[in-house]
């Protein structure tokens, strides 16, 4: 008697995986292959898509919807400049950095976790700008002046623009890595079921709290990693544009017209944020009012986003984070 059968890998998805694992080899050898426009462009497409990623499992396959992850961003680039001032090489303090405010997020996310739905939302919104407040008081800093990463300028214009390039495509392709294994855990079936109902996961046993705690700490560290190699890139410091909710705001069109909840939509989000901010990011005002607006239009009416309507629509399981069932009758005509 045939049942059905529970199906993760599957021909399509191992032929998507290895044409992944193509294009990655050739974006690591980047800085050989690509002209130095287009090696600093692609950095920013991996920091792009590392906030687009953490952000879709904070708000995702979490429920915790973040206004304040710019926090975060501007923590991580905060601290780099600290480290770096008091004497750690450049590169190691941006990974360093980023890992004492994910530290620092242990702390806040026991007292963060415990507000619910818009209270969240506007309890991180609150936390980014006493962070922003507070970082202003440093005397390194300089206020809304601002400061710069100085130790930076003693590597060459060639070995930091490759440098970086290495460091935020290790960080993404990490990032990623880190989230594609925890979701196809236990881990990632908790989360998921308190996104759906948190109490009746609660019932059955979901350790809710300690879920939600490892995913707003990665999320922490994911965004902090990409404030720093951000700054690796811009090399100047301005509290009032590393704290600035645009960059949530970005994290969140980027999820929303990808496919919220799913693995592969924010990376195609990032990459369609990316082109359009590439052909339109010099029309100032307007371009971020086109932005509300797109977001706008695909929350009410493509609220999956386009990877989650084409999910839906065409059958797609290409990385499969989860479980799919196969019908008996598909079974027995399965390659």
């Amino acid at each position: 008697m045939s049942v059905p059968a529970v199906q993760r890998w599957t021909a399509q998805s191992v032929a998507f995986a290895a044409a992944c694992g193509a294009g990655l080899a050739i974006l690591a050898a980047g800085p050989a292959i690509f002209a130095p426009g287009t090696t600093d462009r692609l950095t920013s497409l991996f920091v792009y898509v590392a906030l687009a990623a953490m952000w879709n499992a904070l708000a995702g396959y979490s429920g915790l919807v973040s206004v304040g992850q710019q926090a975060f961003f501007g923590l991580g680039a905060y601290a780099a400049i600290r480290l770096s001032h008091a004497g750690m090489p450049v590169y190691p303090s941006l990974i360093a950095g980023a890992a004492l405010v994910g530290l620092l997020a242990l702390p806040l996310g026991e007292v963060m976790l415990r507000l619910r739905g818009g209270e969240f939302a506007i309890g991180m919104w609150v936390l980014a700008e006493l962070a922003h407040l507070l970082v202003n008081l440093d005397t390194l800093v300089n206020g809304e002046t601002g400061t710069s990463l100085i130790a930076i300028d003693a590597v060459s214009a060639a070995s930091r623009r490759a440098d970086t390039y290495w460091s935020a495509f290790g960080a993404m392709v990490t990032l990623l890595l880190i989230v594609f294994v925890l979701l196809r855990g236990g881990l990632g079936a908790s989360l998921q079921a308190i996104r759906d109902d948190e109490q009746a996961a609660a019932s059955v046993g979901v350790r809710v709290l300690a879920a939600k705690r490892v995913v707003f700490v990665l999320a922490a560290f994911g965004c902090a990693l990409a404030g720093s190699l951000w700054l690796a890139s811009a090399i100047t410091f301005q509290p009032r544009a590393y704290f600035s909710v645009q960059w949530t705001a970005y994290m969140i069109f980027m999820t929303l017209v990808g496919g919220l909840g799913t693995f592969e939509g924010p990376v195609l989000g990032a990459v369609l944020f990316f082109a359009v901010e590439t052909l339109f990011g010099a029309a100032g005002v307007w371009y971020l009012v086109g932005l509300g607006g797109a977001a706008l239009l695909f929350a009410l009416f493509l609220p999956r986003g386009i990877w989650g309507a084409a999910e839906r629509r065409l059958s797609l399981r290409l990385l499969p984070v989860g479980y799919h069932v196969v019908l008996p009758e598909k079974v027995a005509g399965a390659d």
